[in-house]
């Protein structure tokens, strides 16, 4: 056997003999079906009367969303089983979070969209501000025009500008009123669905770490479905059992093992083929960095101001997407992530064809290897299983020089 053949057999014994926890985290009647726990969420929020508006972005204020009685449900956007259906339409050369999300529509798939009364777009790139174009005639599409240079002096007038127009689309489509009152109490909810989520993303920072990151990305998927209390009541006992887990010692690799951030774009669906690679070499997850993980949650929302709406807009203007120029809050917030999950390597995963972030990974490399000394791959990638091989063999590699 070669060396590195041994170096990385070593490594998955070594993963697999781990005191790996011996019952799920959530353990409810969805414990199986992490996409049916949510379906059923949003169904039951609309039989209590709840407007089901579609989203695709956290730049979309959540906040008026719950004010006006509305459950934000975000539209599926990661299968590759859609995109031949919307390649009949759009380029094959475009971003497959992109095409995904069109198919699923053509091919009416997506349970989301379905459901939806409205839907909120935002212009994060050329490729998304076109699609809404197009599907803007099936249902109500309310598109926010959003800014790329965060400190731009203006820029935040002009933003909570947008923000104040999805309020007024919201009031009209659905004849009612957002009170300020409504907007400080959704403010509330948040930051303590934050700082909840934050207790949790402590466990992740263990060693060994004593949250999968299945696990956490199916926590991160029901957040927004639920008000503050109804979050509280749902984590708690999660929070119990990882409490249990920890002081038994109990995580998904035993120390020393490679542990793992992953960065750059949404990584759900058929992207998470990554995080499994990475398992399976022996390593462990320990963050996700990218537009489906963890930096939205370390953004609080001022209370009390007076001034709630434009509060709401400051801070979802903070999220460090790489839509944004300069970017310096996405560094800032990596400094933060490596210093509290002490990952051995960074891996920055890119959807083909998603320019902004693509273009940004040269910085976030030298970022992470001359400011943290740390190993980085940069990884690019579709939907499909097709590269699954070389992945593997990349990922391997990696791991081996941790």
């Amino acid at each position: 056997m070669a060396p590195r053949q041994k170096t990385n057999e070593a490594r998955r014994i070594l993963h697999s003999t781990a005191i790996a926890p011996t019952e799920p985290l959530i353990l409810d009647a969805f414990t199986s079906d992490p996409a049916g726990r949510i379906l059923h969420l949003v169904l039951s929020k609309r039989e209590q009367g709840a407007h089901v508006i579609g989203l695709y972005c956290g730049y979309a204020p959540l906040e008026l969303i719950r004010a006006i009685k509305g459950i934000p449900a975000f539209l599926c956007a990661s299968s590759g089983k859609t995109i031949a259906a919307a390649e009949a339409v759009l380029p094959a050369n475009l971003c497959p979070l992109i095409k995904s999300s069109f198919g699923y529509i053509r091919t009416k798939s997506c349970p989301f969209y379905e459901l939806s009364e409205v839907v909120i777009g935002e212009t994060t790139c050329d490729g998304k501000k076109k699609m809404f174009e197009l599907i803007a005639p099936l249902k109500p599409t309310h598109v926010m025009d959003l800014p790329y240079q965060p400190v731009e002096e203006g820029t935040l007038a002009r933003w909570t500008d947008r923000v104040r127009r999805l309020k007024a689309f919201l009031e009209e489509t659905f004849a009612a009123e957002i009170a300020a009152e409504r907007i400080e109490a959704e403010i509330r909810e948040t930051n303590l669905k934050c700082r909840l989520m934050d207790r949790v993303f402590d466990y992740a920072a263990l060693d060994p770490s004593a949250l999968h990151w299945s696990e956490l990305l199916d926590i991160i998927a029901v957040e927004p479905l639920m008000g503050g209390e109804e979050f509280h009541r749902f984590v708690s006992p999660l929070l119990q059992r990882l409490e249990t887990r920890a002081a038994g010692g109990i995580g998904f690799a035993r120390p020393g093992s490679p542990r793992v951030l992953v960065s750059g774009c949404p990584i759900g669906g058929e992207a998470k083929k990554v995080l499994r690679i990475v398992e399976e070499a022996g390593g462990v997850v320990v963050a996700l960095e990218g537009c489906s993980g963890m930096k939205g949650y370390s953004i609080r929302i001022d209370e009390g101001t007076g001034d709630p709406l434009a509060a709401v807009a400051a801070a979802t203007l903070k999220i460090p997407c790489a839509c944004m120029t300069p970017n310096r809050r996405r560094f800032d917030a990596l400094d933060e992530m490596i210093r509290r999950f002490r990952p051995h390597a960074v891996i920055d995963v890119i959807l083909q064809a998603c320019h902004t972030y693509n273009i940004e990974s040269w910085q976030i490399e030298r970022h992470v290897q001359e400011r943290h000394g740390l190993p980085f791959l940069k990884i690019e990638t579709d939907y499909s299983q097709s590269d699954v091989e070389p992945l593997r063999t990349r990922i391997e590699a990696l791991l081996e020089s941790c």
